[in-house]
């Protein structure tokens, strides 16, 4: 997180002055970079679901997951949300509300598809959905591989949500 645009400029191979031509300071840069992942991320989970019909939603949504732990963009996303710059914050509290709303989608798409009605708020299953993903992100990154039959148990879970 304490890359400096010096630091960063020689990682990407480019001069510090063409980063400052594009990027005012270093929280622009992040927050652009933020915002950046957070589509991309969206959008591969949105066209991964898309596809999926009936009782595949659920392997999709795992396949899509799989992906972004192997990715590793939502780390970089989570490891960003944790800085200390306020103009940064900023912008991962929004890419936070992004992120959420995008998994109260897919909660309530995946119910749908199985023809299900939870008992309990398609929004407060998305958030749980999406703190659950983020902790397989950690957990990942932490060394503990078994990451597919905690999305298993976890999905099984929520279908024993339904009204």
């Amino acid at each position: 997180m304490g890359a400096s645009m010096s630091a960063i400029a020689t990682t990407g191979e480019v001069s510090k002055a063409l980063l400052h031509y594009h990027f005012v300071d270093r929280t622009q840069l992040l927050s652009e970079v933020l915002e950046e992942l957070a589509t991309r991320t969206i959008a591969r989970e949105r066209v991964a679901l898309e596809r999926a019909e009936g009782s595949r939603a659920i392997g999709a949504l795992w396949t899509w997951v799989d992906g972004e732990l192997a990715r590793g963009e939502l780390r970089v996303l989570l490891d960003l949300g944790t800085s200390h710059d306020a103009g940064l914050r900023n912008a991962a509290e929004a890419v936070l509300r992004r992120r959420r709303s995008a998994a109260t989608r897919t909660v309530q798409l995946i119910f749908e598809k199985l023809g299900l009605r939870p008992r309990i708020g398609t929004a407060l299953l998305g958030a749980a959905s999406m703190t659950f993903i983020d902790g397989l992100v950690i957990g990942r990154a932490g060394g503990t591989e078994d990451v597919r039959s905690s999305f298993d148990v976890f999905w099984l879970a929520l279908l024993g949500l339904v009204a």
